[in-house]
């Protein structure tokens, strides 16, 4: 949804002219894949990361277009909340001291943004669910003020038919329901991205979604939604929730939602932009001039503008991108499980340790998704979300005895898939000291079982037992949380507590 998207209302013959460009696009989509017309392997990868803006209270602030005029950097744009920001790093080629240079540049961006964000007594907050977030900030009137924003509001809403219900038991319980999408703005995440070929999309998409739930396991750091502690990691049941279009009845039917792990595994990235067509209605009808088909047939590369335009209205947690750079088109994997922050130096372990990772079975000759489920895969998702770092995940067992086992995240990761990551960085040919540093974080927060999630519940509790009531633990865990982000150190050595 990056692109400015306005219009005024759509009816039946929009939705009807809509779906039969998509059908065009998809046909595009199978010719160039037929044709071989797609990217050379270029090794590249890219990130995005979603932000809030918090005061020196705690509390959010709704002033991202100010702060956005003060920072005046493209890099820098709206997400859905007014308490939201995205930065948007530039894609690098995998390789050398890659992750080196991209913690340089990003621990840049949001110290100067956090600078100018300062200028209006706001600041930077990298975090997967601001846990001073009240229901009260989350309404229409705290939407950002973008007319794709409304338009997607108003769409969602008109499918749905009526309000949403948030309702996620955890630690506690959340019920309440929202007149609007703005309970989205809520998860702020990291979007790995990987351009691949199409010869190599299905392996990297699978395998990308076989380690999920081991992703969230280690990097869960979204505890709180509106005050309550529910999930280690509550963006995927709170994002689920607040973009479904289907009312109660279509649920009991096994209508699909928006918000989606999936179903099988593929062997084409054919295979999701179809599942798209046929599952998913369209949300924004917008057509395109261009007949793609038509720029086809004349040696041309279409944009495929519907079907990109789809695709960005149905949340997969790996999503399929077809992009179009200088008249090249080149596929994606988006992989957007993991949350924001704690710190620039966990994103970056976060990244190097799904990149190596996902490289390494992707190229294993015995693909993990040959010996596992893919319910497996879904039910390790949901595993993680609740339980965070300690949760228990369901994994191939090595060796020729085969079989699935159970075992704590941490063992998994610490006996088998450290090292394999270790091995797709090698792959990679990323330099031993950046290989060697970033997966040793990901190693210490297995050892000491301390993720961003763990962290903040802990520290909120030990400001319960100092007195504090429920808003003032709230308040001092996020300003706490600030401080130790900004400066740096990642979030396995946080002491506990506000002090």
């Amino acid at each position: 949804m990056g692109e400015k998207v306005v219009a005024d209302g759509f009816g039946p013959s929009d939705r009807q002219h809509y779906r039969r460009k998509l059908q065009q696009c998809l046909a595009g989509l199978a010719r160039l894949l037929a044709e071989k017309r797609f990217d050379r392997p270029r090794n590249l990868m890219g990130v995005e990361i979603e932000l809030n803006l918090a005061g020196a209270d705690g509390l959010p602030c709704m002033l991202n277009g100010p702060v956005l005029e003060k920072i005046a950097s493209a890099d820098f744009q709206t997400e859905l909340g007014m308490f939201n920001l995205e930065v948007n790093i530039a894609p690098h080629q995998l390789g050398g001291r890659v992750f080196d240079r991209l913690a340089e540049e990003i621990g840049t961006g949001l110290g100067y943004a956090d600078r100018k964000a300062a200028e209006l007594d706001a600041g930077v907050v990298m975090i997967g669910i601001l846990p001073t977030l009240a229901q009260s900030d989350l309404v229409f009137e705290n939407l950002s003020a973008a007319d794709r924003y409304t338009l997607l509001n108003d769409q969602i809403l008109a499918a749905r038919g009526e309000d949403f219900t948030l309702d996620i038991h955890g630690v506690e319980r959340l019920l309440c329901t929202s007149e609007s999408i703005v309970p989205e703005a809520a998860c702020t995440s990291v979007q790995l991205h990987l351009q691949v070929t199409p010869a190599r999309f299905a392996a990297v998409w699978n395998a990308a979604q076989a380690v999920s739930g081991v992703q969230i396991a280690l990097g869960a750091n979204a505890p709180f939604v509106f005050g309550r502690e529910l999930w280690r990691e509550s963006r995927p049941p709170l994002f689920l929730q607040a973009t479904d279009t289907r009312p109660p009845e279509l649920q009991s039917q096994g209508v699909r939602p928006r918000t989606w792990f999936g179903e099988r595994w593929v062997d084409s990235v054919y295979d999701l932009f179809e599942e798209n067509l046929r599952y998913f209605p369209a949300l924004l009808p917008i057509c395109d001039e261009e007949d793609p088909l038509l720029v086809l047939d004349g040696g041309g590369v279409p944009r495929l503008q519907e079907l990109v335009l789809h695709n960005g209205t149905i949340y997969r947690w790996n999503r399929p991108v077809y992009g179009w750079v200088d008249g090249v088109p080149h596929l994606r994997v988006e992989n957007r499980v993991l949350p924001a922050g704690p710190t620039v130096a966990d994103v970056i372990a976060n990244a190097a340790f799904y990149y190596g990772l996902v490289r390494s079975l992707a190229d294993d000759p015995r693909p993990v998704w040959k010996r596992m489920t893919f319910e497996d895969a879904e039910a390790n998702f949901d595993a993680a979300c609740r339980h965070g770092i300690e949760a228990e995940l369901r994994w191939p067992r090595s060796g020729r005895a085969g079989g699935v086992a159970t075992l704590p995240a941490v063992r998994l990761v610490l006996d088998e898939l450290l090292p394999l990551a270790a091995a797709g960085l090698d792959a990679w040919h990323i330099e031993p000291a950046d290989r060697d540093h970033y997966l040793g974080i990901i190693e210490q927060r297995c050892l000491r079982r301390v993720n961003g999630a763990s962290w903040q519940a802990d520290t909120f509790h030990r400001a319960l037992e100092s007195g504090l009531d429920r808003e003032a633990a709230l308040a001092a865990t996020t300003r706490r949380y600030r401080t130790l982000m900004h400066e740096g150190e990642p979030v396995h050595t946080w002491p506990v507590g506000i002090d």
